[in-house]
């Protein structure tokens, strides 16, 4: 709690006499706290955030403004914000009623905020995690909110910070070449595999790839990232009913990520799996 202090001195010709020293202390009765409704993101998510401020004393406050700085960070010497404000997102209750809620101007300030005596503010809204935001596992954004106005001897400050999620996210995406086969003859399959997220897909996670085949084969040729794999060991097949599976190690390395030295936005570089079949003796299932 803020604490001051000070003296008196009396004057008398030319002599000068010191009071004692007295101290006294301000009791703040405005408590701010800021909680982020998930404490962690992926680049293109949504972050909710509540900002709650309780007034123990008893007196309102009006005319109160809140800032939030969006995550603000120094780059390159300018400054970056890794969230933007969803418009219209914001929701303000007093005493748990909701509000019609004041303007908002960029990048996130509410003015003619009110707490009552004895009562509390609630400020809710959204951010999206935009592309200045860093996607590397351990990444984290901290944002802090301000509080000023009158009746406030100082500003009051909340802060949070979210995690980037050290997840993998997947995509896969399946080819034919040649799309027009003959019968009896060759086709190849072509699976890619890819991961945007910022954990590789290791064997411990058992990731599982099958296809069930509209047409027989004499027999099956199959790589994965350029390896040779073996039938009963690495990929189990049915020519009677046409299912695949495998049965080996399906991994994927994690994304890679570059911040750009210019703009300071982030590019991201997925990581890359490919599993091939290629079929021989190709006929249409009876």
């Amino acid at each position: 709690m803020p604490t001051f202090q000070n003296r008196a001195t009396l004057s008398l010709g030319n002599t000068v006499i010191n009071s004692n020293v007295v101290q006294g202390e301000i009791t703040e009765v405005l408590r701010i706290t800021k909680t982020a409704v998930d404490g962690q993101y992926v680049p293109g998510d949504t972050v909710t955030y509540a900002v709650s401020v309780v007034n123990t004393g008893t007196s309102p406050y009006t005319g109160l403004t809140l800032t939030d700085d969006l995550g603000e960070y120094t780059f390159g010497g300018g400054n970056l914000t890794p969230l933007t404000y969803v418009e219209g997102s914001l929701l303000v209750y007093v005493n748990g009623v909701l509000q019609t809620s004041p303007a908002v101007t960029e990048p996130l300030t509410v003015t003619g905020l009110t707490v009552p005596a004895g009562g509390n503010l609630l400020v809710v809204y959204s951010a999206e995690v935009n592309r200045f935001a860093p996607p590397a596992a351990g990444s984290t954004i901290l944002n802090t909110v301000t509080l000023t106005g009158t009746g406030l001897s100082a500003p009051l400050t909340a802060e949070e910070t979210i995690t980037a999620e050290d997840s993998p996210s997947l995509t896969i995406t399946k080819a034919i070449c040649p799309a027009v086969i003959t019968e009896n003859g060759t086709v190849t399959y072509t699976f890619v595999i890819q991961n945007t997220g910022n954990t590789p897909v290791t064997a411990d996670d058992e990731a599982v790839i099958t296809d069930t085949f509209e047409t027989t084969a004499t027999g099956l040729e199959v790589t994965f990232n350029g390896e040779v794999w073996t039938e009963g060991e690495d990929y189990t097949y049915d020519n009677a009913t046409g299912l695949f599976t495998t049965t080996g190690p399906i991994t994927v390395p994690a994304a890679t990520y570059t911040q750009d030295p210019g703009t300071g936005e982030w590019n991201l570089q997925p990581g890359v799996s490919e599993l091939v079949i290629t079929a021989t003796g190709v006929q249409i299932r009876a």
